[in-house]
């Protein structure tokens, strides 16, 4: 998930909370969790397993080896990206980060791991992490928030092209936050509970992982494409519908299949069997940055 907007829109909030609505650790991940922290020497001898989901949010000044992993000789230690494992991996500043760093998480968050090489040894670390990044939408900060903005069109383009496509590719939700307005932080009325989010999460996620018992993965965003085949069929509307999304948004083929697996969560989360035209129109909402002329929003 990228999160855009000006400063006040909640964007570290949301990132915070994301961790009280996921579903509880199993055992199984709790184990992988707490050896990685073994093996980089963040765990104690009192703490036992960990159990809840890990939270971490480098700055964005840390080096490629304090996110990716490094070390030296044969002592190779986890990065942020596996420390985050079953976790969430907030990184706060995105298109602030350095270029090498960022283009550094395409590979784990491909394939859920990272293979961290030194001239007396390799070693791989799990690398399974939600990443929640934040950006500003412009230099000053403040495009979409009135008439603060004072940058141009070029300059706010140029800002969001820190973030290259194929890394944008791989980020299923673009989402943009504006500040509220002061009246309606005062008397907006009570939202929907944590606890109540949860559980709808939590259902959603016992629906997939009752779908995919025999594939050897436990969520949608795992699926391959024969996998996609076959738990995502698609109406004739659906289809149409797409495919109009995908000429208008000029959208490539990974993003394409970004919007199928967030279809099928969304349609998870609604309780429906078969994915409708509405989650698929929902899904390439979030697609914000795949559009050829995002610069001028």
């Amino acid at each position: 998930m990228l999160l855009i907007g000006p400063p006040g829109g909640g964007k570290s909030s949301i990132a915070k909370a994301i961790t009280g609505i996921l579903p509880p650790m199993s055992l199984g991940e709790s184990l992988v969790t707490s050896k990685i922290y073994s093996v980089s020497g963040l765990a104690t001898r009192d703490a036992g397993l960990i159990r809840r989901r890990p939270f971490r949010s480098p700055h964005y000044s840390a080096s490629l080896a304090a996110i990716i992993g490094g070390g030296n000789g044969g002592n190779i230690v986890p990065g942020e990206i596996s420390l985050a494992h079953n976790g969430v991996l907030f990184a706060d500043e995105f298109a602030q980060m350095p270029k090498s760093v960022v283009e550094a998480l395409r590979g784990p968050m491909e394939d859920r791991k990272v293979v961290v090489s030194r001239l007396k040894g390799k070693v791989e670390y799990p690398a399974s992490f939600m990443l929640v990044a934040a950006t500003n939408p412009c230099p000053c900060g403040y495009y979409g928030d009135g008439d603060r903005c004072t940058c141009t069109v070029g300059q706010r383009v140029g800002y969001l092209n820190r973030m290259s496509g194929p890394l944008l590719d791989r980020i299923d939700l673009h989402v943009w936050l504006n500040p509220l307005e002061t009246k309606k932080l005062l008397d907006r009325p009570k939202g929907e509970s944590s606890a109540a989010i949860a559980a709808r999460v939590a259902a959603a996620r016992e629906v997939q992982k009752l779908r995919f018992r025999e594939d050897g993965i436990s969520t949608n965003a795992e699926m391959n494409n024969a996998m996609m085949e076959k738990y995502c069929p698609l109406t004739d509307d659906c289809k149409d519908l797409l495919e109009k999304i995908i000429d208008r948004l000029g959208l490539s083929a990974r993003a394409y299949t970004r919007i199928i697996k967030i279809s099928r969560t969304i349609a998870d989360l609604a309780g429906c069997q078969n994915i409708l035209p509405a989650h698929i129109s929902e899904a390439a909402s979030y697609r914000l940055l795949d559009r050829r002329n995002f610069g001028e929003l």
